[in-house]
């Protein structure tokens, strides 16, 4: 049979074959209406393919089915390849009702030629289109979490500034009434509700500091204050802000003096403290009383590592890649005890964040490394800081010179 027979018979039976296809596809009268003119116009494109020996035609019409969703099928559309093979199936039960056995044989093997190309071709556009719109969804996703990212560093900048001026007034007045009634300094009772409050008012202080610090960190605006800077005083400044927790849990510090370079490198020495003292409260909060927490360092080409390690509960593998996170916290949340410096202590989960920042903004490196979590066992954490050694401000001229390890290491 040839292919101006095949388009011969398609075209003399098209009103059947369209009918039969609306009622395979339609379950009631008002969606035969709304498929029918969809089927016909597929029709009349499947017979301009055949006719003509080429697949232009009908490969337009199923591009439109894709573009515009407009298959002859109802409810939500998923896949148009299932609504092809079944017009394909109507087409070759007609075939074999309206048709000689050898004729219709002849026309199948024709007809399949056809559909076959056709559904080839409808799968790669459906695959395509599949991607396409993943695409479309993983960029919206991304912009929706961008947009919410955003909104979380705008609140925190936010409530930080609204923060300061009520607990600027709870100090003031909290002075006021000292001032006014001086008698109140003899009452061991009265001292002792004033010294917490002044102690919540502190804590308060260092939480809205870290919040304005993770918003400038978030914007990339965090300025450094370079000087020269000797990191065995900055390790001791750390330690001495630790003492009182470390008095708490009955914990000790180690310091290996002898493993820190005794040269000078340009940083910003208040910052650094800063990120000393949230990594050993770290080892100190995830450490049992009585436990250890050790400083050492180690010279690396351009860089010192300081390694903080302890002997505490450790990380598990899967929370060591987001522990430096904004609001990441170890382990199980609702286990954890209130105060900053006890056992698993709560906090809002900024320092580590707030850390890797400020090295960051250095151009170090911060992380950490653990054999796991383990409350009976303690297999404890080790957190490398990586600073440069520089003999220059960050940004000078000079800056790219790093000092050489080889120099004064004792």
């Amino acid at each position: 049979m040839t292919v101006t027979d095949l388009a011969r018979w398609l075209d003399s039976n098209s009103t059947v074959l369209v009918q039969a296809v609306v009622e395979k596809l339609s379950q009631n009268e008002a969606q035969k209406a709304q498929v029918i003119e969809t089927v016909a116009s597929f029709f009349e494109s499947l017979i301009e393919s055949v006719r003509h020996g080429d697949s232009a035609a009908l490969n337009d019409r199923l591009s439109r089915w894709v573009e515009g969703r407009s298959a002859p099928t109802e409810g939500e559309l998923t896949r148009l390849v299932p609504v092809l093979i079944s017009i394909k199936q109507v087409n070759a039960e007609q075939i074999r009702l309206l048709c000689e056995p050898a004729q219709a044989v002849d026309l199948l093997i024709a007809l399949d030629v056809v559909y076959d190309r056709a559904i080839n071709y409808l799968s790669q556009l459906e695959s395509d289109a599949l991607l396409a719109d993943m695409r479309d969804q993983l960029q919206q996703a991304q912009q929706q979490l961008e947009r919410l990212d955003k909104s979380k560093s705008d609140f925190i900048a936010v409530a930080a500034h609204e923060l300061r001026t009520p607990i600027t007034l709870v100090e003031g007045y909290a002075n006021m009434v000292l001032d006014a009634r001086p008698d109140l300094k003899q009452d061991e009772g009265a001292m002792a509700l004033f010294e917490g409050m002044t102690s919540g008012v502190k804590r308060l202080r260092e939480i809205i500091r870290d919040m304005l610090d993770v918003s400038l960190i978030t914007l990339d605006m965090i300025e450094l204050h370079a000087q020269p800077t000797w990191l065995n005083q900055i390790i001791d400044a750390a330690s001495h802000s630790v003492e009182s927790p470390l008095r708490e849990r009955r914990m000790k510090l180690r310091i290996e003096h002898e493993t820190i370079p005794k040269r000078a490198t340009y940083a910003d020495p208040e910052r650094l403290v800063q990120v000393l003292n949230k990594i050993l409260m770290n080892a100190i909060k995830y450490t049992p009383d009585g436990g250890e927490v050790i400083v050492q360092a180690r010279e690396l080409t351009g860089f010192v590592d300081v390694m903080v390690i302890d002997n505490g509960i450790g990380i598990s593998p899967n929370d060591l890649s987001h522990i430096f996170g904004m609001f990441s916290t170890v382990g199980d949340a609702s286990l954890h005890s209130s105060g900053k410096s006890k056992f698993r202590g709560g906090g809002p989960g900024l320092g580590l964040y707030i850390s890797k920042g400020i090295i960051e903004a250095h151009g170090g490196n911060i992380w950490a490394e653990s054999a796991g979590y383990d409350e009976l066992n303690l297999p404890g954490s080790t957190f490398h800081i990586m600073i440069p050694m520089r003999n220059a401000p960050q940004g000078d001229n000079l800056s790219a010179i790093i000092m050489k390890t080889d120099k004064e290491v004792t």
